[in-house]
């Protein structure tokens, strides 16, 4: 972000990583987390008097702030590890993306994740807006009204709400806000242009706590699941 100054890259800057390098991480601490083998890294002591002095994530993490989907926790990661920017639905503003910008060209981070999951409630109450016309109440209907225009256009060709998969909905939402931050921010666009960063859409089974790849822009030297 042009104008702000910061010391956190100036002190102890660790190797850059790469978004493949990066993801490897996630990946893996996923598996931990699925498998009940969670290391818990970086969370001692030392680890806190390092981080008084700089941070250096390797990885934004853009999830919804539902209470079952804690980005240090599934990806078993710690401090300093991820930068994470949670919004309900994970639905972007201009502050959002400006967070997301200053992870990636302040600190550094190779990798930008957006992470969604099922029986979200945000795209659940779009669809239901979609269906009935009915708006959610008080500023609620803010994060819904951001929502919609990720499903609009499947409702739309199938004339059925009810016929969808929720799953289908959820994803869609996941790839729509990928494609929006790599559209909508010049500075990500062009380091994901660069290769310096890669964009992923992940979405999360709340019952297996598995994370899984639906969306790549960039390289991260792995396909999509679904």
């Amino acid at each position: 972000m042009e104008g702000v100054t910061t010391t956190e890259t100036t002190e102890q800057t660790p190797p850059a990583l790469t978004p493949a390098k990066a993801w490897a991480m996630l990946r893996d601490g996923n598996g931990r987390f699925v498998r009940d083998e969670m290391e818990h890294p970086s969370q001692g002591a030392a680890r806190r008097a390092e981080l008084s002095v700089a941070q250096h994530p390797h990885t934004v993490i853009f999830g919804c702030a539902d209470s079952r989907v804690a980005a240090e926790i599934i990806f078993d990661q710690g401090l300093g590890d991820v930068f994470v920017v949670r919004t309900a639905g994970h639905v972007l503003d201009t502050t959002v993306i400006g967070s997301i910008e200053y992870g990636v060209n302040i600190l550094g981070t190779p990798l930008v994740v957006v992470l969604g999951h099922d029986s979200c409630g945000a795209i659940a109450a779009a669809a239901h807006t979609l269906a009935t016309g009915e708006q959610a109440d008080g500023f609620v209907r803010a994060v819904v009204d951001r929502v919609i225009p990720s499903i609009v256009n499947i409702t739309s060709s199938t004339g059925s709400l009810a016929t969808l998969d929720p799953d289908t909905l959820r994803r869609e939402h996941v790839r729509h806000t990928v494609d929006m931050l790599h559209g909508y921010s010049a500075a990500l666009a062009d380091a994901v242009a660069e290769g310096r960063l890669a964009i992923v859409g992940v979405e999360y089974t709340l019952a297996d706590g598995r994370a899984r790849l639906v969306e790549v822009v960039g390289d991260v030297d792995d396909t999509p699941d679904v």
